[in-house]
């Protein structure tokens, strides 16, 4: 794949990038080319494993508020991606910290704080409780660790990319980003890397580099700019439907309840920046990518026709408890279709409300080309593996 090499002034749209840049899409099914070459195969279970690898030495407290605070775009982003054959990606994200004196030295001053994963309130949750600190910033080691860490897929079928971001040389640590790298590309794993500074800067401390081995992406940004929200008409009645949505959602299992709050203390915390990022979040949670089977019995009754039989009584919400099992099922179905309706109507209020920011950035002229410019970027990355957003 053709390396770009973009220099980005701004950050408002970093977390754009981040982010789109470190899912997994799971696509079913794909079509690919049989073994005799005439009738298409079905490829299923493809995959976009991607891990983002972030820097929380002292000088990146902007870097990580602008992935808090983009999130939610970014999931949208994504949210709108397509398989081949038209069907619509799952999510996956992976997260990584390195360049903290608070991490172990044994360790590379590198931490897993998630694995691959699909519950999307963990990933907010975990991104908001990041602190800076120190740091040494080895990204070869961090790299390393991830790819060793994180089970990569096999199948040329799959895209897989890293995004790292930070601010001092790629120089620096005991592993060299050179053999990190050419671990990467062996996996068939893209690197694509942010330097926080000048274009310049970042291409003479080997980060440009380190996306050429792979054929990444390499920007440079400026960290400390702060993301710039266009409110919207449609975000009041966005939030309102949020705290609809929130009712269909029936706590289930030894988790259930503290996953429960967990998804109102996200909420809390996207609204942190303003009534804009927290529709953002609630569109999210109106689409496909939003999944909490693990907790939520509507969810989990989709997965299992068994799971509303299996919930244990003491593990309800009260209104339940006294409910049998045909009582349940009734009950589960009605929240069921009560979240589809909230949902289909929070897409179609996030369909007007794209179009109005789309004007008013237009208006505004360099913000908007400067999104599209970075969005191409990464859809150029996926479309090596036929995933389009049209």
């Amino acid at each position: 794949m053709k390396t770009i090499y973009t220099s980005i002034q701004f950050l408002p749209r970093l977390a754009t990038v981040l982010l789109l840049l470190l899912v997994t899409v799971h696509c079913q099914p794909v079509h690919s080319e049989n073994r005799r070459g005439d009738t298409p195969a079905v490829e299923k279970d493809q995959e976009i494993m991607l891990a983002l690898l972030l820097d929380t030495s002292n000088s990146m407290d902007g870097l990580i508020e602008q992935a808090k605070s983009q999130l939610w775009k970014v999931v949208n982003e994504l949210a709108a991606a397509k398989c081949a054959d038209g069907a619509r990606p799952s999510i996956k994200i992976a997260l990584y910290e390195y360049g903290n004196d608070n991490l172990s030295p044994n360790e590379g001053y590198v931490r897993q704080v998630s694995g691959l994963t699909d519950d999307l309130d963990l990933i907010s949750e975990k991104l908001f409780a990041l602190t800076t600190n120190g740091g040494e910033e080895y990204c070869g080691k961090v790299i390393l660790t991830s790819l060793h860490q994180l089970v990569w897929s096999e199948s040329a079928a799959d895209l897989k990319l890293i995004f790292i971001a930070g601010n001092e040389p790629f120089t620096q640590g005991p592993v060299s980003f050179r053999q990190s790298c050419a671990l990467a590309k062996e996996k068939g794993v893209v690197i694509n890397t942010i330097f926080c500074g000048s274009f310049d800067e970042g291409a003479n401390t080997s980060w440009q580099s380190g996306a050429t081995i792979t054929g990444g992406t390499y920007m440079s940004i400026a960290q400390n700019e702060k993301t710039v929200y266009i409110p919207s008409p449609y975000d009041e009645k966005i939030d309102a439907l949020n705290d609809q949505l929130n009712d269909t959602y029936i706590y289930y299992g030894s988790s259930g309840k503290s996953k429960k709050a967990a998804q109102i203390a996200q909420d809390n915390n996207a609204e942190s920046y303003g009534q804009s990022n927290k529709a953002e979040r609630a569109i999210s949670k109106s689409t496909h990518v939003y999944k909490n089977s693990t907790w939520d019995l509507v969810d989990a009754a989709k997965d299992d026709s068994k799971a509303i039989e299996k919930a244990k009584t003491e593990e309800l919400p009260d209104e339940m408890k006294s409910m049998n099992v045909e009582q349940r099922k009734s009950y589960i179905k009605q929240k069921s279709t009560e979240r589809q309706q909230i949902q289909t109507e929070i897409q179609e209020l996030s369909k007007k409300r794209q179009e109005y920011i789309a004007k008013q950035a237009k208006q505004s002229g360099e913000a908007g080309m400067l999104d599209a410019s970075m969005i191409e970027a990464i859809k150029k990355q996926a479309t090596a593996k036929k995933l389009r957003w049209q």
